[in-house]
């Protein structure tokens, strides 16, 4: 179950890397849309939102990379895919797999870190 841990870990680093990196360069082509989903996409480009967006997956996408404070980041990311499973769902629904496929290895990344989240939900 470690090695699948690590392996799951890996592969949702390198596609938030990937991704993060491509907000601002540009690599790979966005296909068109319309409607709510181009008016959802331009308002995040008019507010520079995608832009910190980005940067908080590239950050996120190293910590994974290197092991390093990956609870934190599952926690980080967390809002991001949730916000990327609802636009595919509802507003372009091509990209779904994807959005649950990152939904699905959040979860079971979240389940194997569970003893970090601990002390978050502890009454004082």
């Amino acid at each position: 179950m470690k090695k699948l841990q690590k392996l799951v870990q890996i592969i949702m680093g390198l596609i938030f890397l990937i991704f993060g990196v491509n907000g601002f360069l540009h690599f790979i082509p966005m296909p068109p849309m319309t409607g709510t989903a181009a008016s959802f996409i331009e308002i995040l480009l008019i507010s520079k939102l995608l832009y910190l967006i980005k940067s908080i997956e590239i950050l996120c996408s190293i910590s994974l990379l290197l092991n390093r404070y990956v609870s934190f980041s599952l926690l980080l990311l967390a809002p991001i895919i949730f916000n990327i499973f609802w636009f595919h769902i509802f507003l372009e629904p091509e990209g779904a797999p994807l959005g649950i496929f990152l939904i699905t290895m959040e979860i079971f990344l979240l389940w194997r870190n569970k003893k970090s989240y601990h002390p978050l939900f502890k009454s004082k």
